[in-house]
């Protein structure tokens, strides 16, 4: 960039063109100060990270001015996220990994800024007191764990960071219409990537290494992106733009939940050809993702609504059926169940009978999968440190894979992690305890009954038709969360984990407005 460009630039706020009025005037200066400062970054970086700061900034400032046009955009762009950092150049990965989670913490001050200045005003949430208990737990386990800042820090931010897009939507107090019509959106959201497992399944091999994120990441010693390793065979399970098979599948499964709430609860026919439309297109992708962890939260979760709730006889006939079904299928099939183990061509009745597999839980120890992690963590981690655990980014969760942290394991003389490299655990639950002690995890549980307390009365109380069929759906969603995070870190997965506060949010604000809840 040559002098005389920045003094063209420059030449912008002293020649004002004759006729333009005040406001004009201060556009245009406006316009040429965001001019010269993206010359300068040019100048001082490089383009590429010039259009990356000035991306940043304009979507910083949007947090302040539209923070609900914020939120919707972070819901709709996480579902593809994982698939378009494919393409981020190395030099700015670092912004465009973490561009997102910045700006969940750009919308908390947002709304801070509106409390304070009297736009919004502070309300009372149901898990306010279990968040500040976990959140002084968790800093008390730093401090008598002696854990070094900065792996404390991202430890600590490795679990609350979708927590606080709860507060920030309970505080921004969105409108009906929005929640809504972003729902309405995901929805389209799930028919797109439903629709694109369906042909990943057909398509294959070609189709998977196009889409796959395989490529591991490092900003120092620091792991961004762990990459994807396709142990499966090609086109044997589908995960459209998420990465993972399990994250489109528990994805798919959390609004299929949401969807069965509104089925039930909506008054509007033609509403309910859509969602009903929406959910069968999708099915196909999700049953061929093979998630378990996706199938059995699912099937927990209608268990919930269906039959315990709305004491659907049509669903308790299904699940005779499918329970009469599969003992058929055993009977004639000859598959024996004991001795079943994962491969890479697996078929469709194979991974779902090795859930229950002894040959498989045997190998899960032997080989230091999650089963291992299961039997150790109790007696050996939560042992050393019950009631305040060995500290966040220590043991079991992302923080502790990626920052390669094996200061814990090698005191307590354990592998790192799952098959003594991974740095996880594959059960958040058990990271959390074992981070956090028994008194954080029994903080963070009273979290989750908190939400489910408050989405049942709303599903009982409230006349609005959305508002019940929301929180039908919420309250199967809190069973088959509380259940995958048995499987797998999925309390960290963007992909997840974003939607459950949000929606948790969304919940109790439609109660607060129909006065389900008290005010």
């Amino acid at each position: 960039m040559s002098m005389s460009v920045l003094a063209k630039i420059g030449q912008m706020f002293d020649y004002p063109m004759a006729g333009q009025s005040e406001h004009s005037r201060r556009a245009r200066k406006i316009l040429a100060g965001v001019a010269l400062a993206c010359a300068v970054l040019v100048v001082a970086t490089s383009p590429l990270k010039a259009v990356a700061i000035a991306v940043s900034a304009v979507a910083i400032l949007a947090a302040f001015l539209r923070p609900e046009a914020v939120i919707a955009a972070l819901a709709v762009y996480t579902p593809f996220e994982p698939f378009l950092l494919k393409f981020v150049p190395d030099d700015i990965y670092l912004y465009a990994r973490y561009f997102s989670e910045v700006l969940i913490y750009v919308l908390v001050a947002s709304a801070i800024l509106k409390i304070a200045v009297g736009k919004r005003r502070l309300v009372d949430t149901p898990i306010d007191l279990p968040f500040f208990f976990f959140l002084l737990t968790a800093m008390t386990s730093l401090v008598i764990n002696l854990v070094p800042p900065v792996y404390g820090i991202l430890g600590l931010r490795q679990i609350i960071r979708f927590i606080l897009i709860f507060f920030v939507t309970v505080y921004l107090n969105p409108e009906t219409v929005f929640i809504k019509k972003l729902t309405a959106v995901m929805f389209a959201v799930v028919l797109f990537q439903g629709a694109l497992g369906a042909v990943q399944a057909v398509v294959g091999g070609p189709l998977d290494e196009f889409l796959i994120p395989s490529e591991r990441k490092f900003f120092e010693s620091i792991q961004l992106t762990s990459g994807t390793e396709q142990f499966w065979s090609p086109g044997a399970r589908v995960f459209a733009t998420m990465g993972r098979y399990d994250q489109l599948g528990t994805f798919l499964s959390f609004f299929f939940s949401i969807a069965l709430g509104l089925l039930y609860s909506l008054r509007s026919r033609a509403a309910k050809l859509k969602i009903g439309a929406v959910v069968l297109a999708s099915f196909p992708a999700f049953i061929l993702t093979l998630s378990r962890a996706s199938w059995f939260g699912l099937i927990l979760a209608v268990g919930l609504i269906g039959i315990v709730l709305m004491r659907d006889r049509r669903l308790m006939v299904g699940v005779a059926a499918l329970v009469l079904g599969s003992g058929i299928y055993l009977g004639f099939s000859g598959l024996v169940v004991r001795y079943l183990v994962d491969y890479p061509s697996q078929t469709l009745a194979e991974r779902f009978f090795e859930t229950f597999s002894y040959e498989r839980y045997r190998g899960e120890y032997y080989g230091l999968g999650r089963v291992y992690w299961f039997v150790q963590t109790p007696p050996v981690v939560v042992r050393s440190s019950p009631l305040f655990g060995v500290g966040p980014g220590q043991y079991g969760g992302g923080a502790a894979a990626a920052l390669g942290n094996t200061s814990v394991y090698e005191k307590l003389g354990l592998p790192f992690g799952v098959a003594g490299t991974g740095g996880y655990i594959d059960n958040n639950w058990f990271s959390l305890w074992g981070e956090t002690g028994t008194l954080g995890i029994l903080f963070y549980a009273w979290m989750f009954a908190g939400l489910g307390l408050m989405a049942l009365k709303v599903w009982r109380k409230a006349d609005d038709p959305f508002t019940r069929g929301l929180a039908l759906g919420y309250l199967g969603c809190l069973v088959a969360i509380a259940f995958q995070a048995l499987l797998g870190t999925y309390f960290e997965v963007r992909t997840l984990a974003l939607y459950f506060w949000l929606y948790g949010a969304f919940v109790y604000v439609l109660g607060r407005r129909a006065r389900a809840l008290s005010q």
